[in-house]
């Protein structure tokens, strides 16, 4: 299986290393045997159809920031489409940054590359918050997989346990909490009596908070994760702007105080069921399965005949997610390609 990877953060990084370190697992396991043959990054790229030597492209990347300068086979300021466009490979993996406004640069690239014949794996929620219908309809005109597991839950298989496990019932609503940061700093918040600035700060120095964590403090995260379950799980064409969404900013000390004196807690809960999607804050009662602490994620199935179904797990993590995306892969290879 021949890979293109469009962005190489943490996740892209920590993919190539699971691959490097794990070959020999996934040969004799699944008779998958991956081969990068192109990579891109916000600097420039690096091709070899021939495969691109792993050790070398994360020393490239470490000690120079850019894949461009990978020895021989690197550029500065190539197009990405043209990329995708030309090097022949059967999966493009998608993990450029999220972006909830338009989905660029990733819905461009995951377009091109199902147009261009290609599979997709991604972990970017930005394309799906804003164009999942269409997305999932060219993917299927197409003929190809459009896989996407590591967008709710990184490692956590909320997708697949859905889709798979629960493929005989049917799911008659959903709610959890999607956010490892929101529930690290309403945890920190309620159980260390700290203000939300100064939990987000914790946050942040622990690596759980981006530098702009505008997007998970607004719900915005939560609400894309929800998107992707309606469209994916329940079978809802769902956006963003079909979502009532309310966020963490005005959470009070003194509502969770109060909670904790009704022996409930206060987290972030994204819902769905047949006609209402959200995302606010609720009191939760602590024998609630969704209620866990610190940068835990929880997901709750209510189904027809098995009743309510719990998945925990941590939501976030580059390596998490790079497990995901080997998931999908290894899923893409069984079903389409020898």
């Amino acid at each position: 299986m021949r890979i293109i990877i469009t962005g190489f953060g943490a996740v892209g990084q920590n993919l190539a290393k699971i691959l490097r370190d794990e070959s020999e697992r996934f040969v004799h396991s699944y008779g998958f045997k991956p081969s990068i043959v192109a990579v891109s990054d916000s600097r420039g790229y690096c091709i070899d159809e021939n495969g691109l030597d792993l050790i070398t492209l994360l020393k490239t990347k470490e000690g120079h920031g850019t894949v461009a300068r990978y020895p021989g086979k690197g550029e500065k300021d190539a197009g990405t489409k043209s990329i995708i466009n030309e090097v022949e490979a059967e999966v493009l993996v998608e993990a450029t940054p999220t972006n909830f406004h338009d989905g660029e640069p990733g819905l461009s690239n995951i377009k091109t590359a199902l147009a261009s014949g290609k599979h997709v794996v991604t972990t970017n929620k930005g394309p799906l918050a804003v164009a999942m219908p269409a997305l999932l309809e060219l993917a299927q005109h197409k003929d190809l997989r459009f896989r996407f597991s590591g967008t709710v839950g990184a490692g956590t298989p909320f997708l697949d346990f859905a889709n798979k496990c629960l493929a005989s019932d049917s799911i008659t609503g959903v709610r959890g909490i999607l956010n490892g940061t929101t529930n690290y700093i309403l945890t920190r918040m309620e159980e260390g009596s700290v203000t939300l600035k100064k939990a987000l700060s914790e946050a942040q120095t622990r690596g759980y908070a981006e530098a702009d964590p505008t997007n998970d403090l607004e719900g915005l995260d939560t609400a894309a994760k929800v998107v992707i379950i309606a469209n994916w799980v329940l079978k809802r064409h769902v956006s963003l702007k079909d979502l009532e969404i309310t966020g963490v900013n005005k959470i009070s000390p003194e509502w969770l105080r109060k909670a904790r004196k009704n022996r409930k807690k206060v987290k972030l809960i994204g819902s769905l069921d047949q006609s209402i999607a959200s995302v606010k804050l609720e009191e939760v009662s602590l024998t609630d399965p969704v209620c866990v602490p610190g940068i835990m994620n929880a997901l709750s199935y209510s189904t027809l005949h098995t009743g309510q179904v719990t998945l925990i797990g941590p939501g976030a993590g580059g390596a998490q997610t790079a497990s995901a995306v080997i998931r999908d892969l290894v899923d893409i290879r069984g079903e389409y390609i020898a």
